[in-house]
């Protein structure tokens, strides 16, 4: 079935080849550094809170860890190994030249974050909060001070790594941490030595003691390098000691075999274990590291010419100021939005009964991911439900979902998790989970092997009467609570027989992926979402050519499926509008005459992240409307299992297009993604200045405040 399903995506990309345009194409790599880009314009703008500013920072870092861990090893890959590369490059472009711009691209930002966090701290000591810029900035006071707290709560979690000669040191380092590389001398003889910074056990933020109204901080790798003869003093004689921070990245591919006597589980935990020795694809060090030391690393971490090495200021793991705290007053940072609340939900005291009633859409984070919890808290002991399917790709830590699902199984309920142990960067946390699960008598699917699973459903089955009835939950983002106070994310719960239905149906071929499904409301990769996209696309084409209003808006994370860009620069130049809002990667070139002159891309970096994938088809002025879990990328049309659902509520459909239209009507937070990467803000036409997530707060609540005033009519 699925080889039937990747020819027939062949033989609609060979159609589309035919009518090709002649894409102008920028690389993906590239176009997520742009995406980057933004993230740190929103740390150098003043009007976002100094605290707010400087997590920001922490988001650029995080980001760019793995911006090297997957795409830049993939690129990596294709220069030395192309006949061994899992895809042939989409991005029409030769690897080598890719790889250079990259580095370039990424010194310059690297350039411009150094600056930034100079700028940042500066800024925010107007509040009265100081981050050292080293050791040797503290008083006595507070020298003897950190001494004594690091003896007693630093020193016990450091144990150094010598280095010694021939010594393989990639295998004994993680890229999820970063190190301090300690050069010791003694009578011109020179040792050297790692220190893991322990920023799992420890703060990274030390709170010093000080008797002005100032806050200081001090970071705790400086609070390390101020007291390196605690750590060496007792066991190394040295004229001199120093030490300078760097960090290693590695490629994040896991290379699972196809030994059939092997269980999926023993082929992740191998696969994770090759990880851990995977060759390094970058060295971020201190720019101020001597040679000596740098040429030590080089040689021990074989690094080649394909590497990145990148020079940068003295601090590394920059993501732990993701979590940077504020001892300052509540304006620093981003006032919290209260939660909306769902009239549909709150109108009813059981969950079930209010989806029977009618469709629920959520928006996360402005509505509660609590109602989803409470759902499943009820079915879990509802003597009614006698079944509970749901796939997890990610979860919280101390998951709610995960308690209710145990609660479920507790009460003989049948309870099937598919869990996708190939969530990048989530897989051990999802091999441990798996076996929690099922210690708790939950039945564990492990999905497709070639496919990950990408959906986000949940289907729960009730006895009402003599009939058996179907509830479904059809979301963008995934069933954890964090990310859900965060992320902007939709939930469509429906009972509607077809569509539950057919959501049974793509759990049934994720256990049973030979046999044949025909889905006619749902989009589901990898059976149809390819041609049902295509499809749409080329229907608002022959609209637009004969003579009518024709338009397509879209709002995902990335689009970088060439076959995908080519149908919307074709659809732009017969004369359909197209309008998209695209967080992330985005391929298609705009702005290019004769191409793509009818297309329109913004990008929308604010407070919270961006993830709700919508499509909207015009429709002859029925607009049809589907939210997804795909972005418009070849790996979610064709190697993952992802599923869209049409909208048919009226009343919910409307305020899908009407969210839509204030993310395009932002001018405040949003940003032109054009040919030149360059990431201009949109300037404001009137003195109105909408910014989108602030306004779709307000719309909700509006919206759930007429429903409720409505039934009290």
């Amino acid at each position: 079935m699925l080889q039937d399903t990747r020819t027939m995506d062949k033989i609609l990309m060979a159609a589309a080849n035919e009518n090709s345009v002649d894409t102008p194409i920028v690389p993906r790599e590239l176009s997520w550094l742009s995406f980057n880009e933004r993230v740190m314009q929103e740390a150098s703008d003043p009007n976002t809170p100094i605290i707010e500013r400087m997590r920001f920072l922490g988001i650029f870092s995080n980001n760019m860890d793995e911006f090297f861990r997957v795409r830049v090893a993939e690129v990596r890959r294709h220069i030395l190994l192309p006949q061994m590369a899992h895809e042939p490059s989409e991005d029409l472009v030769d690897d080598e030249t890719l790889m250079q711009d990259i580095q370039d691209k990424v010194v310059k930002l690297n350039k411009q974050f150094d600056k930034l966090y100079k700028q940042v701290s500066k800024e925010l000591q107007q509040s009265n909060i100081y981050i050292l810029p080293s050791h040797n900035d503290m008083s006595e006071d507070q020298s003897q001070w950190l001494k004594q707290y690091f003896r007693t709560s630093i020193r016990p979690f450091i144990c150094p790594i010598i280095v010694h000669k021939d010594m393989d040191l990639g295998s004994r380092l993680s890229d999820d941490d970063f190190y301090l590389a300690a050069e010791l001398e003694l009578d011109g003889n020179t040792e050297h030595a790692l220190i893991e910074v322990p920023t799992k056990e420890i703060s990274r933020f030390i709170l010093l003691p000080n008797n002005s109204r100032q806050q200081q901080f001090l970071l705790l790798d400086d609070a390390i390098k101020h007291c390196l003869h605690d750590i060496f003093g007792s066991v190394f004689e040295y004229d001199t000691i120093q030490a300078f921070s760097f960090k290693m990245t590695r490629d994040a591919e896991l290379n699972l075999t196809d030994d059939i006597e092997q269980s999926v589980l023993d082929k992740m935990s191998k696969g994770l274990r090759r990880r851990l020795q995977a060759e390094p694809v970058r060295l971020v060090y201190d720019q101020d590291m001597p040679e000596s030391i740098l040429k030590m690393l080089t040689k021990r971490l074989k690094f080649s010419s394909h590497d990145s090495m990148i020079p940068s200021g003295p601090y590394r793991n920059f993501r732990d100021f993701i979590g940077f705290p504020n001892v300052g007053g509540v304006s620093l940072e981003h006032r919290k939005l209260p939660p909306v609340p769902s009239h549909a939900f709150d109108n009813n005291d059981n969950a079930l009964d209010a989806i029977a009633k009618e469709d629920i859409l959520l928006y996360y984070p402005y509505h509660s991911f609590g109602y989803f919890t409470e759902l499943l808290r009820q079915a879990a002991f509802d003597p009614r439900v006698s079944k509970i399917t749901i796939n997890v790709y990610r979860v919280a830590k101390d998951s709610r979902v995960l308690h209710a699902l145990c609660d479920a199984a507790r009460n003989g309920k049948k309870v099937t998790v598919v869990v996708e142990l190939q969530a990048r960067f989530d897989e051990f946390n999802n091999i441990e989970l798996s076996k929690q699960l099922e210690a708790a008598g939950i039945h564990v699917d492990f999905g497709i092997p070639t496919l990950k699973v990408h959906s986000k459903l949940c289907l729960i089955e009730r006895r009402e009467g003599n009939e058996l009835k179907l509830y479904a939950h059809i979301g963008t983002g995934n069933f954890h609570e964090g990310n859900a106070k965060i992320y902007t994310d939709f939930s469509y719960f429906t009972a509607h027989p077809e569509i539950t239905a057919e959501v049974a149906q793509v759990f049934e071929f994720i256990k049973y992926s030979y046999k044949p499904f025909d889905f006619k409301h749902l989009i589901v990769s990898p059976m149809n979402s390819r041609s049902s996209i295509a499809a749409l696309i080329e229907e608002e084409i022959r609209q637009a050519q004969a003579g009518n209003p024709a338009y397509i808006h879209i709002k995902v994370n990335n689009l970088c499926d060439n076959h995908i860009a080519e149908l919307l620069c074709r659809a732009s130049q017969n004369g359909v509008e197209v309008r998209m809002v695209i967080r992330g990667m985005c391929s298609l070139q705009t702005d290019t005459k004769g191409m793509s002159d009818n297309i329109h891309v913004t990008s929308i970096v604010d407070r919270f992240l961006e993830h709700a994938r919508v499509l909207v088809f015009g429709n002859q002025g029925d607009p049809k409307v589907f939210i997804t879990s795909a972005d418009l990328m070849k790996r979610n049309l064709d190697h993952r299992v992802e599923v869209g659902v049409p909208i048919y509520d009226k009343l919910l459909k409307r305020q899908i297009l009407d969210i839509f239209k204030l993310q395009m009507s932002d001018n405040t937070k949003a940003r032109i993604i054009d040919k030149k990467q360059s990431n201009p803000y949109i300037q404001p036409t009137t003195s109105k200045k909408v910014r989108s997530q602030i306004a779709i707060h307000q719309y909700l609540s509006r919206i759930e405040k007429e429903h409720r005033e409505t039934d009290y009519d």
